[in-house]
This record gives structure tokens, sequence and C-alpha cells, in this order.
């Protein structure tokens, strides 16, 4: 059924969820799970001129990217389940649908919305675009937060 299931993080509760998610159907179909974090560039967070004397190194956010895998794999049960972990540079959604379609991905398993600046809408925007335009199925995880968040 499953042989590979991308999971993109952003290091929120909905991404945890959504990777227990994955694992629960890795176990049962055998699949390989490709766990994710995409970051923009330095240059794309402040722009090509440093006019707010605050820079941040390719490195501090690759070591930053490596902390949110960890967080997302934190006490999880990954039994016999293959994980490949990757830290990618780019824009969000259009880098999961890239990687979704290179790595012939079966399945895509995301947070509803994560940390970004309209964190309270019903479907985050990165969700929504990846529903949007990628070929394979979709599942969005939504955690209990966020259902109250709405009532």
């Amino acid at each position: 059924m499953y042989k590979r299931i991308l999971v993109p993080s952003d290091g929120s509760e909905s991404s945890r969820l959504a990777f227990l998610n994955a694992l629960e159907i890795a176990k049962i179909t055998g699949a390989e799970i490709f766990l994710i974090h995409v970051t923009f560039t330095p240059q794309a967070y402040w722009g090509n001129n440093l006019a707010y004397g605050v820079s941040i190194s390719e490195d501090e956010l690759l070591n930053l990217g490596n902390e949110i895998i960890q967080e997302t794999m934190k006490n999880m049960d990954i039994g016999n389940v293959k994980i490949i972990s990757k830290i990618v540079f780019g824009s969000p959604a259009p880098t999961i649908i890239k990687i979704a379609k290179d790595s012939n991905v079966d399945l895509i398993i995301m947070g509803s919305h994560g940390h970004g600046p309209f964190s309270g809408a019903f479907l985050g925007s990165v969700s929504q675009r990846v529903l949007s335009k990628t070929a394979c199925p979709v599942m969005v995880v939504k955690d209990s937060n966020s259902v109250d968040e709405e009532m």
C-alpha cells in the first residue's frame, strides 16, 4: 500500500502528531518515512543586506533544523521503521511538493498548521498549498489545541 511517507516538521505539536500517525501507518505497511524540516536560507530571512545588524548563519539554521527533527522524534516508539531525516533549504510548500514528486512519495502526512504568522488559521497556508498541488494523498493532522482554538 504505502512504501514512502513524507512528514514535514516545523517543530509544532501538529507536526509531532503527524509523525506519530506516520509511524503507526509505517509499522502496518512497512513504509519508510522521510522526515524533513524545510528552512529558508539566511538571505531569505533577512534579505541581502543586514540592515538590522542581525545575522543567522547557515550552520545555525542547520543546527536548529536538527533540533526540530530530534524534538519531533523525541519519546516516539520508532520500532523497526526506517526513518530518513533531512534539513532542506527552500520555501516550505514548493520544497515539500518537489521532494514528494522526486522521491516517489505515496503519502504526505503533515500538521494542519504550525508556527507561522497565521498559526491559528483553520488550515495553514503550507498545508493548504501542498494539498492543492500534489498528486499523492495528503493526510492533514490537527492537534487538540487547534480544535479548541476554533471553537
